[in-house]
């Protein structure tokens, strides 16, 4: 028989639940989809900045870094309903805002806009068309008409025109109706055309976006 002697405790810890490994390789895997799938415009935005480099090839202005859609940008139609501005967000935007006046200079500038998106062929529906018209500038019959009366027909939306210029910049010694802009799918303008574009040499960068976003865009907002 064993001697006399203090006892001993032995302090074990106790076992913790573990997820069983094909939940959690389900689990993980699911996340990255799902933040795959939020990073998609990101990814293809970087992907044309840098990828393609076209930053040594771009007939156009890109805007580095790119500028956020202001949280104070408050967007009504024609007839003054308001628009939430996150409804413009989910696809390329090429976007002209009017000077003071729609005159024959901003009517020429519309039609390239349209002219411009045709010439796309078959990644003509990943870009819609927008046009922000400040508070203080008034548009004919004849112009709404021609702007939201055909097959693909503008996005129309009036916006204060301070809060336009504080986004959409011109470039040095020229006027905002001189140029049209795109904005990417998450609202940041990232592209300036030059003063009274050559619309073939802007399609070209427009195409290469297009080709850059073809695994991910879907056609229309």
């Amino acid at each position: 028989m064993p001697p006399d002697g203090p006892v001993t405790m032995a302090v074990h810890s106790l076992p913790l639940p573990e997820l069983d490994p094909p939940k959690r390789s389900r689990s993980r895997w699911t996340l990255w989809l799902v933040l795959a799938v939020c990073a998609a415009p990101v990814i293809a935005s970087y992907f044309s900045f840098y990828v393609l480099d076209l930053r040594g090839r771009a007939y156009s202005d890109l805007i580095t870094p790119t500028r956020d859609m202001p949280a104070e940008l408050e967007l009504t139609t024609l007839q003054g309903a308001p628009v939430p501005a996150k409804t413009l967000q989910g696809q390329w935007l090429l976007t002209y805002v009017p000077d003071r006046t729609c005159d024959s200079g901003c009517e020429r500038m519309l039609f390239m806009q349209r002219q411009l998106r045709e010439m796309l062929g078959k990644d003509r529906d990943k870009l819609d068309k927008l046009v922000l018209v400040p508070d203080d500038v008034a548009l004919t019959p004849a112009q709404i008409d021609a702007l939201t009366g055909h097959g693909a027909p503008a996005t129309v939306l009036r916006a204060k025109r301070e809060v336009l210029e504080g986004w959409l910049m011109a470039a040095p010694g020229h006027r905002m109706g001189e140029h049209l802009f795109l904005v990417d799918p998450m609202g940041r303008w990232m592209l300036r055309s030059p003063a009274t574009p050559e619309p073939t040499a802007l399609k070209k960068d427009l195409e290469r976006l297009m080709r850059a976003n073809a695994g991910w865009d879907r056609p229309g907002r």
